[in-house]
């Protein structure tokens, strides 16, 4: 359990060797995907006494021993490893509890009552998930680190572990949940050391690169694994129906590796630790398939986020759905033809929005963009997110069985 404090705490974090801490992975973006965030839960399981059990073993003088004159054996990514060390923290996710029991607080889930609120408000901080993090850039007062969105999700309160074992608060500059991404201060008086971003362009398949962060918490801080690039741009599909562009890796990613840093030999960092896939929809379990996003696309999601504090994306200005989610039951009551296998739903038009000022009514059937086909949103996302906010894009739809074509000037979100 952590409690609120001030920047001035200077020791390292200690989980009770007296508790069991059970740790579940947060479920990642994707299907099949888990996040590198660990999730504490069960603070106060049963004490075992299980250190009474502990077995020592003697050794006597006769013993063999190392030699004092062993050379040291430097790794071909020991230097990579120096120079990002000092920069990858570990990020603490902090939620206030509520005072209430149990019983009051799915009463106050299911029905709405809010009669807790202000326990929970005051109710006292703990951890709730630990992640990692990447110091960037010192600048104006303030240390800049970027680590995932979801490592902060619901958070109350932030802080960060330091590579010296100070911990200290942080605030949130701004997040990105479409790209996974956010952007953390903290006094600049606390940093020691910066990483700098290599051309997530120029990787290749086979390049040997580590990944450095705190699998399972801040207890295992500045771990480092090693691996290679399986695929410098692999394309996945997300939840939410957006299509994201990442670095396959086989260097170990556990809950925990969130945010931290993938580092190329040169000591650069060319992505941020997301997710791994764990098992395939078939429930096989997988290993060594993590996930990053690129550093070419982070450097760019970042700086928007310290200039904006948010990402503002192309849209249409309406809710659609793909007719491949919809049943065919369905289908006759919201008269889509039905020669129509594949395209994007229209259920409803912004008034006054882009879409709606260029004749797009609700019921079309977006089947093309900018001449190129859409079978689902992700794909429909993928050609949006290529335009800037104003660009104008040609969308042909089907509208009672005839395709029509509209120019559409793209709106911001």
């Amino acid at each position: 359990m952590v409690e609120n404090q001030n920047d001035n705490q200077n020791q390292p974090r200690r989980k009770s060797g007296n508790k069991i801490i059970a740790t579940a992975a947060i479920v990642g973006v994707v299907g099949g995907l888990v996040g590198g965030g660990v999730s504490y839960y069960a603070m106060d399981q049963m004490n075992n006494g299980q250190a009474n059990n502990t077995a020592q073993t003697s050794i006597s003088s006769s013993s063999s021993k190392v030699s004092e004159k062993s050379a040291k054996n430097g790794g071909t990514m020991t230097a990579a490893y120096n120079d990002v060390k000092g920069a990858v923290v570990s990020v603490i996710n902090l939620k206030r509890q509520s005072a209430s029991s149990g019983a009051d607080s799915l009463y106050s889930s299911l029905f709405g009552d809010d009669s807790d609120s202000s326990s929970s408000k005051s109710g006292k901080l703990e951890t709730y998930s630990e992640g990692s993090g990447v110091v960037y850039m010192k600048s104006n007062g303030k240390g800049y680190i970027v680590t995932n969105n979801h490592v902060i999700s619901g958070s109350d309160a932030v802080q960060v572990l330091l590579a010296n074992g100070k911990t200290v608060n942080a605030k949130v500059v701004g997040k990105d949940s479409t790209t996974d991404l956010a952007v953390l201060s903290i006094d600049a008086k606390y940093v020691t050391q910066t990483a700098q971003f290599g051309d997530s362009k120029h990787l290749e398949a086979g390049q040997t690169v580590i990944a450095v962060g705190s699998p399972l918490g801040s207890e295992y801080a500045s771990t480092v694994t090693q691996g290679i690039i399986s695929a410098p741009a692999r394309t996945i599909s997300t939840s939410s129906g957006n299509q994201q562009t990442v670095i396959q890796t086989d260097a170990a990613i556990n809950p925990g590796n969130s945010g931290g840093a993938l580092v190329n030999s040169a000591g650069q960092v060319i992505g941020i630790n997301s997710m791994k896939l764990a098992q395939s929809s078939d429930g096989t379990s997988v290993e060594g398939m993590g996930f990053a996003i690129p550093s070419n696309e982070v450097v760019t999601i970042v700086n928007e986020l310290v200039k904006k504090g948010k990402i503002t994306r192309p849209q249409l200005g309406v809710r659609v759905i793909a007719l491949q989610g919809i049943p065919e039951g369905y289908r006759s009551r919201l008269k889509i033809k039905s020669n129509l296998k594949s395209g994007i739903y229209i259920a409803s038009v912004n008034k006054s929005g882009s879409a709606a000022n260029a004749g797009i009514k609700s019921g079309d059937v977006i089947t093309k963009v900018d001449g190129k086909k859409v079978d689902d949103v992700a794909s429909l996302h993928s050609i949006l997110y290529r335009h800037k906010v104003g660009d104008t894009v040609n969308v042909t739809v089907n509208r009672n069985g005839k395709d029509v074509d509209m120019k559409v000037k793209l709106e911001g979100n």
